[in-house]
């Protein structure tokens, strides 16, 4: 077991008969600062050569939010558009990583999940929730727009479901809602039985054939071979649109409520 800490916050991972646990953690709603993505991205991608991990878990610390999304703080202090793209290739780095880890990611949310929360939960192959995991995307609100999660939570929900998040921008949607466009796969009332149960199904995989396991994600993911690409063309987008007066003025605003 190993944990790093990083601006206040930690990612921690623990290997454990066939099953990498790997918890992301951040005082401030376990949001998401460039510092803690590059360690997570890095994790994941770790857990994926390493032999003693069938299966990999990511979640979050706390029995609150799962993930407030990018960090407002450092989101203010982008001084110029290679900042930008550098800040939200953070993003796109554990979202690329989720996506082509040789081995199944389950996701655990136990909480509310905003903006880059949401694209972590999206890039999961399998994900369970509390009903308290309400969802939105807010990026909208603040000048920006959800490019860079973009395509891995239309992937999952659809353009419509997808397009209703992002145009509705300050909208929180019920963690039923997320069931039904199949953002989550399982939900339940009790962390105990959520908890139970992902064990349940990670044990499962940890003994299941490695071979069909990594043929079968390779299929999941068909048609998204592109995203290295596209995904860094939206970093460069959002790290354009950071630096306008209308964001810094929306941050600063959510930042003093």
């Amino acid at each position: 077991m190993s944990e790093t800490a990083i601006d206040n916050g930690s990612v921690n991972v623990a290997i454990e008969d066939g099953i990498a646990r790997i918890t992301f953690y951040h005082p401030k709603s376990n949001s998401l600062p460039g510092t803690i993505l590059k360690q997570l991205a890095e994790a994941i991608t770790e857990a994926g050569k390493n032999d003693d991990a069938k299966v990999i878990i990511v979640k979050s610390k706390g029995d609150r939010a799962f993930c407030a999304g990018a960090s407002f703080d450092e989101l203010i202090a982008i001084e110029n558009e290679t900042e930008g793209k550098e800040f939200f290739m953070g993003f796109a780095r554990v979202i690329n990583a989720m996506r082509t880890v040789p081995k199944f990611v389950i996701g655990r949310a136990q909480g509310k999940a905003v903006g880059g929360g949401v694209g972590v939960i999206s890039a999961c192959d399998y994900a369970f929730a509390s009903i308290e995991s309400a969802v939105k995307l807010s990026e909208l609100a603040i000048g920006i727009g959800p490019f860079v999660v973009g395509p891995a939570v239309e992937r999952k929900i659809g353009t419509s479901a997808f397009s209703q998040l992002a145009v509705n921008a300050t909208a929180w949607q019920s963690a039923e809602w997320a069931f039904h466009k199949g953002l989550y796969n399982e939900v339940f009332t009790d962390l105990k039985d959520m908890d139970k149960a992902i064990f349940e199904l990670a044990q499962k995989l940890s003994k299941s054939s490695p071979e069909a396991m990594v043929l079968l994600k390779k299929a999941m993911w068909n048609g998204t071979e592109d995203w290295d690409t596209l995904l860094e063309e939206r970093a460069v987008m959002s790290g354009h649109l950071v630096l306008s007066d209308f964001t810094r003025n929306a941050i600063n605003a959510f930042k003093n409520k």
